[in-house]
């Protein structure tokens, strides 16, 4: 086994071409699905309510996700223009969505008696989306899940039961890009969790697979939860569909809080600007379909995609601060020459509107479908002429200007504020 400087370094050598098609993905869906869906009230249900493991077992017998519902996931997930899907393949409650032998508490011994990962992998292959497992550290339902943290021998085999799962969920369904870890606890080290030798092994049985920060070690992306917040290395923030839980919610009583495609979109040009990817969630119902209050926005957001895909997709720059920031309303995504303005409202007085801040001037300004638009340099300032006054978006109201230019553009923030000109974009290699 590699010490842990040794496994730091090899993962470091294969991490560009491992994460190669995950860079430019920018957009993935995130399915927690499980037990609790049948509750209704929050994925930590069993947890947060205090119910005895015997009588939470008893959802196993009424588990009955109708069939195809893996397909309908994976076909949404399409149409909404994500490129992945990470799906729960065993959450913190315990019961396994495959046929597992290390865990008889799964679907294929309860409730639909059938492999749910299995039929997960085929719809994303059929659709062509790459395959995340996401796989809990923690377990409410193993007798040890509770003790390992200080019985010495119920840590050897409570570790020993993870890595068996795991290497279950590798060998069994072919090749898998994204293992997807989370909660570790109640133990509080890499150590603790035997993590650098199971990764490593799990590394030896999918040599391409990439794995997230939160196995308590730093592997390949970082993984901030319920906000968008940039790394200084790749990462991923993970979003749940309404803000108050990752598994289902009735949506009747949800639909106030649910997130509408023009906050996704700006979701997504947060993590375009900064240079992370979009893992946005989505809770379906107890026999698996998915809540109405999703589909909507999401279809929308893959038609508007469709149009402005190129902003968001592919190596993109990353940029700090208030960079680009242009006129307030607007904020960028950036590739090669090219920067796309988001415009979160549209508002042009006179047919004019301007953006702030470039010092190099643009070969050509125009709407994503080509349309051209007239504009004048001004000094560090862009004037874009005779602009419609009507939104021309007609799908999410959110137009994206498209600005191109011979070289990579020199940009200066506002001269009243010259601190904060320093270092602020720098390119994704």
């Amino acid at each position: 086994m590699l010490s842990l400087v040794e496994y730091e370094r090899e993962i470091a050598r294969t991490r560009d071409e491992r994460m190669a098609w995950w860079r430019e993905a920018r957009f993935g869906m995130f399915i927690h699905y499980g037990l609790y869906s049948q509750l209704g009230r929050n994925e930590w249900v069993m947890a947060c309510e205090n119910i005895p493991v015997k009588e939470y077992e008893k959802l196993a017998d009424t588990f009955a996700p109708k069939e195809g519902c893996c397909r309908e996931w994976a076909a949404l997930a399409k149409k909404a223009g994500c490129k992945y899907m990470v799906l729960t393949t065993r959450h913190h409650e315990g019961f396994s969505l495959w046929d597992s032998k290390v865990n008889p508490y799964n679907s294929v011994n309860y409730g639909p008696h059938r492999d749910i990962v299995k039929e997960f992998v085929e719809a994303c292959r059929e659709f062509g989306l790459k395959i995340g497992f996401y796989t809990s550290l923690m377990d409410w339902h193993h007798p040890d899940g509770g003790i390992c943290a200080f019985d010495t021998a119920a840590r050897a085999r409570f570790t020993q039961y993870i890595k068996a799962l795991n290497e279950e969920l590798l060998t069994q369904y072919g090749k898998i890009d994204i293992l997807w870890y989370d909660v570790s606890r109640p133990m509080e080290s890499w150590e603790g969790w035997d993590s650098l030798e199971r990764n490593q092994y799990l590394r030896s049985i999918q040599p391409h697979i990439i794995i997230n920060d939160r196995s308590k070690l730093d592997e390949d992306f970082g993984t901030p939860e319920e906000r968008i917040d940039a790394e200084d290395r790749d990462w991923e923030a993970c979003m749940t569909f309404n803000g108050i839980s990752w598994g289902y919610l009735d949506e009747t009583q949800t639909l106030p809080y649910c997130y509408s495609a023009q906050r996704i979109a700006s979701m997504l040009q947060t993590c375009c600007e900064r240079g992370g990817n979009l893992l946005l969630n989505v809770g379906p119902r107890p026999d698996g379909s998915i809540p109405s209050d999703a589909v909507e926005p999401l279809e929308r957001v893959g038609q508007w995609l469709e149009v402005n895909g190129e902003a968001v997709y592919g190596k993109l720059v990353k940029t700090h601060g208030n960079q680009n920031q242009a006129n307030g309303v607007s904020r960028p995504s950036t590739k090669g020459n090219t920067v796309y303005m988001w415009n979160k409202i549209w508002h042009p007085v006179n047919g004019e509107m301007g953006i702030g801040g470039f010092l190099t001037k643009p070969v050509s300004i125009s709407f994503m479908d080509g349309t051209p638009i007239d504009f004048e340099k001004k000094g560090d300032r862009i004037i874009l002429k005779n602009l419609p006054s009507e939104n021309p978006d007609p799908i999410i109201g959110m137009p994206l200007i498209k600005i191109e230019f011979d070289r990579f553009p020199e940009y200066r923030f506002a001269s009243y504020f010259p601190q904060l000109n320093h270092g602020m974009m720098r390119e994704i290699i």
